[in-house]
């Protein structure tokens, strides 16, 4: 009997701090993305506020493309606030960065002519063939572009992770979000944004190289 009653003391205590450790991770989890989010919110700004003086570019976060080689809902909105931007004076450049990682998928091809039939000059658009993560467009503005001073466009629920990449990186950044939709699937966008950001605090801690870097071409065009 003492002997069983010795076992469940133990099994108890094994459940028991089973579940400590499932808390614990559970509140690191929710509690990185909550840092991520909160300690971002003051570098988020309207349409209706005064741009930040010095931005060297707008920086234009990739997203899909559909198969008929045009942007999909969520790209579209984020161009469009982009070459809204762009417009009013806020940067004199757009650097469009997304995935080229195969030849028949260009993200960034799609976004440079979707701005150019909106009016923007081909001069003004930069293009980053190369940014296949929010942390390798951060990181190639920063050490491939040279920027130092950007406004960032992508949706609010990314928002946040791209303003503490800049954050951590040295670069001083302001995001602008894009009007957003009803996207399909966005709830489960939602539920993966939450451990992105999870990761991107290690990528910031450790400051990683991004998969691919190259030579350096300045916003100018001169090195």
């Amino acid at each position: 009997m003492k002997e069983k009653t010795k076992k469940w003391i133990w099994l108890k205590r094994c459940v028991v701090a089973l579940l400590a450790v499932v808390v614990l991770l559970v509140g690191l989890v929710f509690g990185g993305s909550a840092w991520v989010v909160t300690s971002t919110q003051d570098r988020l700004l309207s349409t209706e506020d005064t741009p930040p003086e010095g931005a060297e570019c707008i920086l234009v976060l990739g997203c899909s493309v559909r198969p008929d080689g045009s942007p999909s809902l969520m790209l579209a909105d984020r161009l469009r606030r982009a070459v809204e931007l762009y417009q009013a004076g806020w940067a004199p450049k757009l650097l469009m960065s997304g995935d080229n990682g195969q030849e028949e998928y260009n993200e960034v091809a799609v976004m440079k002519a979707w701005a150019m039939e909106h009016g923007v000059p081909s001069e003004d658009i930069v293009l980053d063939y190369a940014g296949f993560s929010t942390y390798d467009s951060v990181y190639r503005a920063r050490d491939i572009f040279g920027v130092s001073r950007m406004i960032v466009v992508t949706q609010e629920y990314h928002m946040y992770r791209a303003l503490y990449l800049a954050r951590a990186l040295g670069v001083e950044a302001w995001g602008v979000a894009a009007e957003g939709q009803n996207y399909p699937g966005q709830q489960a966008r939602d539920l993966r944004e939450i451990l992105a950001r999870d990761k991107d605090i290690l990528s910031a801690l450790l400051q990683p190289q991004p998969k691919y870097l190259g030579k350096k071409e300045p916003l100018t065009g001169t090195p």
